[in-house]
């Protein structure tokens, strides 16, 4: 099967530009990152879009929508000239302005006037989007910083590679983990772990790391590795050797 030469080797840096701007202090409880994103292609381009724990509010065409956590990867389409504006929020930090579990919008696209009210903002950047939260900010939640400290808390530890040990770090019961991350961080402790282990692999690809699959598998707590690389067709849309490709 042929690829689109413009995936491999970092070619798609020639079409595409990205910006991550942070967040003022006072929006940073709720808000992990901006992110700017203009495209031009010629030709249409199939953009392999990962997951990632997080509520994404996008602006683009004169509209906006709020994105819920997906559990699998998305393919997006880019063509002629474009753009997007996005506000990426930590995990659990959209639970405040939804006013409902994060769960219900999982593998949702929802316009973002079914959550946030009044006007949107013109024009759309760092500052106008900033003011629009502001004039929005919901009451400080202590379980938004409680499920963003836990998902951190599974991004910087490898050896968590389930539920009861993440439990034992959190000082709580898996049943309690269970509600915490329904409620909101819109998607499962289990998948939130794997997301993050599946993320180690992609980041010694990158490095250039030799791949050794079985071991991988054994390392990341996978029975075997043919239940590694189906999870991670899942969450990547490719098997690891297809995805190396791309880097």
């Amino acid at each position: 099967m042929s690829r689109d030469i413009r995936e491999l080797a970092g070619a798609w840096t020639r079409f595409q530009r990205h910006a991550f701007p942070r967040p003022s202090p006072d929006l940073a409880p709720y808000v992990e990152r901006y992110w700017v994103v203009s495209w031009d292609y010629a030709e249409p381009y199939r953009q392999l879009v990962v997951p990632y724990p997080n509520v994404h509010l996008t602006f683009r065409d004169n509209g906006a929508t709020v994105q819920g956590i997906c559990d699998g990867h998305q393919i997006k389409v880019l063509e002629g000239r474009g753009g997007v504006f996005g506000v990426a929020f930590r995990p659990g930090g959209f639970r405040p302005f939804l006013g409902a579990p994060v769960s219900t919008i999982t593998n949702r696209s929802l316009d973002a006037r079914q959550v946030f009210t009044g006007d949107l903002p013109d024009p759309v950047d760092v500052a106008a989007v900033e003011d629009f939260l502001r004039a929005r900010l919901p009451e400080r939640d202590a379980k938004v910083e409680r499920a963003a400290g836990i998902v951190a808390t599974i991004a910087a530890n490898p050896e968590i590679t389930r539920v009861t040990t993440l439990a034992n770090h959190a000082e709580t019961s898996v049943r309690e983990l269970q509600r915490l991350f329904a409620d909101y961080v819109g998607i499962g402790a289990k998948w939130v772990i794997r997301r993050y282990r599946l993320h180690e692999v992609t980041e010694r690809l990158a490095r250039g790391a030799p791949a050794d699959w079985a071991g991988l598998a054994t390392e990341l707590g996978y029975a075997d590795q043919a239940h590694f690389v189906r999870d991670f067709k899942d969450m990547f849309g490719e098997s690891p050797t297809w995805y190396a490709e791309r880097l």
